[in-house]
């Protein structure tokens, strides 16, 4: 089974359409490099056509697009599903088996079920159907494209609501990445239950109070 190839766009769907498989979800996941929150995938099983507009990387997509493309995705999507791996534990079992156990809640959850799953990325879960990783697939594939929208927009909404409990971080802008305003926070305030205290930054910075109230 190929774990990688590079190709153009819809190149991967029309050969796999090509080959009989007919439900092709796209994985990808959102929060592995941040220090605070969840890491979160999804799986979208998009239809051959219509191919929505403006569906790209979601790192290339305004945020105000990214949520009217999330509506539509999950509006028109065979099927779609979101795993979540909260940051207890991602300190737990590592950040990489997080995004796996991530991608593999995502895709179990997937209804009807695909039968080929494509994966952004190098290193990739070992899925029970037959599955490819793609070096740049949220660029390359549609459907991987499809789901990294909906891992943004959901993993974003997760920090905007924890930033309602924990208003000191700024979640509500840096959504749990390691920017100044949220370092000079760990400064003044210590890391709070939802900072994932594994990371080495965390560790250094967030010497105050764990478990502080929410300001």
């Amino acid at each position: 089974m190929s774990k990688e190839r590079k190709g153009a766009p819809a190149t991967y769907e029309r050969r796999l359409w090509g080959e009989g498989y007919a439900r092709l979800a796209g994985v990808d996941e959102v929060g592995r490099g941040a220090w605070a929150g969840p890491v979160v995938a999804a799986a979208v099983i998009m239809p051959a056509s219509p191919r929505l507009k403006g569906v790209a990387d979601s790192k290339q997509v305004a945020a105000a697009a990214r949520e009217s493309l999330f509506d539509e995705i999950t509006q028109t999507a065979v099927a779609w599903a979101v795993g979540v791996v909260e940051s207890s534990r991602v300190d737990e079992i590592n950040v990489l088996r997080a995004t796996f156990e991530a991608m593999e809640q995502a895709v179990a959850e997937l209804s009807p079920a695909p039968d080929f799953v494509l994966v952004d990325g190098r290193d990739v879960p070992r899925f029970p159907l037959p599955y490819q990783a793609v070096l740049q697939g949220d660029a390359l594939v549609y459907s991987i494209a499809a789901a990294s929208i909906v891992a943004k927009v959901w993993r974003d909404r997760i920090m905007v609501e924890m930033h309602q409990e924990w208003p000191a971080y700024g979640w509500d802008r840096n959504k749990g990445y390691g920017t100044k305003e949220h370092q000079a926070a760990l400064r003044e305030h210590g890391a709070c239950p939802q900072h994932r205290t594994s990371y080495g930054p965390i560790k250094v910075l967030g010497q105050g109070t764990l478990g502080m109230e929410g300001e």
